[in-house]
């Protein structure tokens, strides 16, 4: 017997249980007790209740006594009378129900036992049950097993799991497994339990199979603004966190970094045709006019207490309009909060320009994920400057190189050659290593690295030479401390070890802004130790030291 047949039998609720899978089901399977039986009570019922109710109304005629006067033993002959009734009459429906279904030469219940291959999935022919008995109770009493070879043949959805069994964990395993049958490969290296998967439900992921371990290092005290951090890095690049320490290090020798924030504001930019370019070019001169700009701002700002909407800057293609709103978030990072805050204003609009087409409510002008010259020289999220002074006896002694050699190689390296690459926002050694370390630490959108790692790193020195003055330029760094994956209890801890976990309690947005800092002030610290590497010459070495493995690894089918 195949495996769904062999735990059929032992998962099919009711009367069903015990019977061959190749049996057709009954319609007064439906009944509590045998059909017999309980076609003798209710003919028995009905009859002595029809009885007594007949001698008590011929009495009652006789005693000039009213009909409508009952006492409880009529009110009960009376309930009895209806209940046997409705059966009486439904029988004959379930006759009729019963008959039909036998009719049926190919019963939706059969299955084919002459397969004997274990974790085979079958053909819609071999395994086919109704889609009444693939849920509720009668699923969340069947095996795992069984399950999954519903999943793996479509009978099932697989998404629907986590709704029907309500239990988040056994529904990533049931997935899995039907994965597994359905691919013929092993995910055995692919950890299952150690998570809440409630948490992610909803929010961060769907079709859940188990989650990846990103190994998580701590680099610092990073010295920022007064303040001591220990900046969590989840990677697997080997070096990234050690050379980001060492920068840590000279940034903590030498009195620590200042970082300015300059701008706050998440984008999102809609795009909306006309019927002419002239009709768009309206829409823009009445966004753009004060007066009318404040009663958007009015509109716009009922979504959230945290949205206000700080511009709307329009530009014209042909006859789409494409309109980038920038507007405060809070402490979350905030493109839903102001996607609805779009929409709400987009519904307004329409009432005023009834030929206006709302194409999306995304026009790729806000730029979200991509590398842009507008996020470059506009900003997105939170624009951050971070700056430090570095003594030269620590260069010397921590960094292994001198002043003049970090200066020219800064030219050379992430001036000139990024220029010659035409980059855009990539004026930079590896901004994208510690933005994307420290973003899937803490829960942030990880495609977010893109725009969030645009940074322009210069070296001056100063002091005639004998010191180094080193800054990034991060103009959109997109982080928050709430929502998304914020929430999960790893990340979550990263950022509360960085003392920013969840919404300021005194000022909101203030606890995202402190994390951009500390992105930045750890990216400074990075673009430190990597051009001190390089200038040195030490990356080759240091690399085959700690970002090589020795270790043969054979995949597992």
């Amino acid at each position: 017997m195949g495996i769904a047949s062999a735990t059929n039998a032992k998962h099919v609720p009711g009367k069903l249980r015990g019977r061959q899978a190749n049996s057709k089901p009954l319609a007064s399977d439906a009944l509590p007790l045998p059909v017999g039986l309980t076609n003798k009570i209710f003919f028995v019922l009905f009859f002595t209740a029809s009885y007594y109710l007949l001698r008590r109304w011929g009495e009652k005629a006789r005693n000039s006594t009213p009909l409508h006067m009952l006492n409880l033993g009529e009110m009960l002959a009376i309930v009895a009378e209806i209940a046997s009734f409705i059966y009486l009459i439904g029988f004959f429906g379930i006759d009729y129900v019963q008959n039909f279904i036998n009719k049926s030469s190919d019963g939706p219940w059969e299955l084919d036992d002459e397969h004997e291959d274990f974790g085979v999935i079958h053909s819609q022919k071999d395994i086919v049950s109704p889609r009444a008995q693939l849920t509720g109770t009668w699923l969340k009493e069947s095996s795992d097993e069984t399950i999954a070879t519903y999943v793996g043949n479509g009978e099932v959805p697989s998404h629907s799991l986590e709704s029907e069994l309500g239990d988040c964990m056994r529904a990533a395993s049931v997935r899995r497994r039907a994965v597994e049958l359905t691919t013929g490969r092993s995910m055995e290296g692919l950890p299952l339990s150690g998570m809440d998967y409630s948490t992610v439900r909803g929010q961060c992921c769907e079709m859940v199979v188990g989650h990846v371990q990103i190994p998580v290092g701590v680099a610092g005290p990073l010295l920022l603004d007064g303040s001591e951090y220990t900046v969590p890095m989840a990677t697997t690049e080997g070096c990234l966190v050690a050379s980001t320490n060492r920068g840590c290090k000279a940034i903590y020798q030498s009195g620590g970094a200042i970082s300015i924030l300059t701008k706050d504001g998440m984008t999102r930019a809609p795009v909306v045709r006309f019927s002419t370019a002239k009709r768009a070019a309206e829409l823009k001169f009445h966004v753009e006019d004060a007066e009318n700009f404040e009663t958007l701002a009015v509109i716009f700002n009922r979504t959230s207490r945290f949205a206000r909407l700080q511009s709307i800057d329009c530009v014209l293609g042909g006859r789409n309009l494409h309109m980038r709103f920038r507007s405060t978030t809070g402490d979350a990072m905030g493109m839903n909060m102001i996607s609805k805050g779009v929409q709400n204003v987009l519904e307004y609009l329409q009432h005023i320009y009834l030929d206006m087409e709302v194409v999306s409510v995304s026009g790729n002008l806000c730029a979200d994920k991509k590398p842009t010259a507008i996020n470059w020289i506009e900003g997105r999220g939170k624009s951050v400057v971070c700056e430090a002074v570095i003594k030269g006896e620590v260069i010397s002694k921590v960094l292994k190189t001198s002043v003049s050699a970090l200066v020219e190689l800064n030219t050379v390296k992430n001036l000139t050659g990024s220029a010659l690459s035409g980059a855009i926002g990539g004026f930079n050694a590896h901004a994208a290593n510690i933005v994307s370390a420290i973003f899937i630490a803490t829960g942030q959108d990880p495609a977010q690295n893109v725009e969030s790692s645009q940074c322009l790193t210069l070296m001056e020195a100063i002091n005639d030479g004998a010191d180094l003055h080193v800054t990034v330029t991060m103009p959109s760094i997109e982080v928050g401390t709430i929502g998304g994956g914020t929430q999960l209890a790893s990340q979550a801890a990263c950022l509360n070890l960085l003392g920013v976990k969840g919404s300021h309690p005194r000022s909101p947005g203030a606890n995202a802004q402190t994390l951009s800092r500390i992105v930045a002030g750890t990216v400074l610290a990075g673009e430190l130790s990597l051009m001190s590497a390089l200038a040195a010459g030490q990356l080759v070495k240091s690399h085959m030291k700690y970002n090589r493995s020795c270790k043969d690894i054979c995949a597992k089918n």
